[in-house]
């Protein structure tokens, strides 16, 4: 037998992965270039969720765009809303009430612990960590409840209203959400210890898909992903908008820029933003929640069908759409994937002339083939699983 090693000869194989895959939690696909298992290049190809997203909203009022901004990233509906009707509240030169404005908060950051649960508790899940997800997915569905018992839906919440939300927070909401934190916190605790030292889930994600802070940068990259490299940059504390700046949160960062500090990044937000909304409980002040406004503001049922004034102000708001002055602006927010800008243009009617979304995942999206060269085909599913692409989102 020759003890010398012989190098067999390998040939390249083009593989096509999704547009439909278990595991790409929506309609995208992977054209690979693979030596054996090695991953040698990856073309992203994106658009098969593509809804015409902008088109759609300059056939609509600018109010009726809200529930479209829901179909966005829809793990994260609220923060959507928000975001786009603070770019219009900026176009239209409003502020909306201390009482909202704590509310708005409220309701962002509880979107932002529902996002986050998902993407770690649905990556833990296809890694072979079933019990953790499990927990994860228990945890998501106490804040589910709770964004239901203020919103009356599930996922796609349209609570957000150009100068104000929807409707004030219910009786006990305070207690409801003191309970479901108690209970998350002890889930998560439970899932520290599953994984934090469990050796398959550290080979998996440790060192796997990771980028320099300069190639993050480079690409235009944000939130979580950003922040693992070791970046400071959240758009709560770099541009501070709503009631962020009197409220006490840190900003949790990673150094190696792999899946695993996306994935300890993600899991230390989740008590920053609980840490967020207690504060804002404790802080919130007593009174309205939309703008006295007539031009802007639907008014109330009463008014509605008891005065002929309250009528003719319905009418031409549904019909006619709020006037927003000739202009245009750009409002970022931060969203679960990171800066999730809104750049609206208006020709001073009462629908939006353009709306562009700057979509933070799709951004990742075009970094992912510099994240997976030169690794293994199946360290393709927590480096997606930690971008946490969102095929609305993405593709629009």
């Amino acid at each position: 037998m020759n003890p010398e090693r012989v190098d067999l000869p390998i040939e390249t194989m083009d593989l096509q992965m999704g547009p439909s895959h278990p595991a790409t939690h929506g309609t995208i696909k992977f054209n690979l270039k693979l030596e054996g298992e090695k991953v040698l290049d990856c073309d992203v190809e994106v658009g098969y969720l593509h809804r015409g997203f902008a088109k759609s909203c300059e056939q609509a009022t600018w109010t009726q765009v809200i529930p479209y901004t829901d179909r966005l990233n829809y793990a994260s509906p609220v923060i959507n809303n928000v975001g786009y009707a603070l770019a219009v509240e900026k176009l239209i030169g409003v502020e909306t009430t201390p009482r909202c404005q704590f509310i708005r908060v409220i309701m962002s950051e509880l979107a932002r612990i529902f996002d986050h649960l998902t993407c770690c508790g649905m990556t833990a899940s296809e890694l072979g960590a079933i019990t953790a997800g499990f927990y994860m997915l228990e945890a998501r569905e106490l804040i589910m409840r709770i964004v239901e018992t203020v919103t009356g839906a599930r996922l796609t919440v349209t609570y957000v209203r150009i100068g104000g939300v929807k409707h004030d927070l219910p009786f006990g909401f305070a207690e409801q959400v003191e309970r479901a934190f108690r209970i998350v916190r002890k889930l998560l605790s439970d899932c520290d210890r599953l994984l934090s030292r469990n050796r398959i889930f550290l080979d998996r994600m440790a060192g796997i898909g990771a980028i320099s802070r300069e190639t993050a940068i480079a690409y235009g990259l944000t939130g979580p992903i950003l922040r693992s490299t070791g970046v400071n940059y959240d758009v709560r504390k770099a541009h501070p908008y709503l009631v962020y700046d009197q409220l006490d949160f840190e900003i949790p960062l990673g150094t190696k820029g792999d899946d695993y500090d996306r994935f300890v990044v993600r899991i230390q937000e989740l008590e920053q933003s609980m840490r967020i909304v207690e504060q804002a409980l404790k802080k919130i002040p007593p009174g309205p929640v939309t703008i006295e406004d007539p031009s802007i503001v639907l008014p109330e049922k009463e008014r509605v069908y008891g005065s002929i004034e309250g009528l003719m102000n319905h009418f031409k708001i549904i019909i006619e759409g709020i006037k927003v002055p000739p202009g245009e602006v750009y409002f970022a927010v931060e969203g679960g994937n990171g800066e999730l800008g809104f750049y609206l243009v208006s020709d001073g009617g009462g629908r939006p002339y353009r709306v562009r979304v700057r979509p933070p995942c799709f951004i990742a999206m075009s970094a992912f083939s510099e994240m997976i060269k030169g690794r293994m085909l199946a360290d393709i599913i927590p480096t997606f699983g930690m971008i946490n692409m969102i095929g609305g989102e993405c593709d629009r």
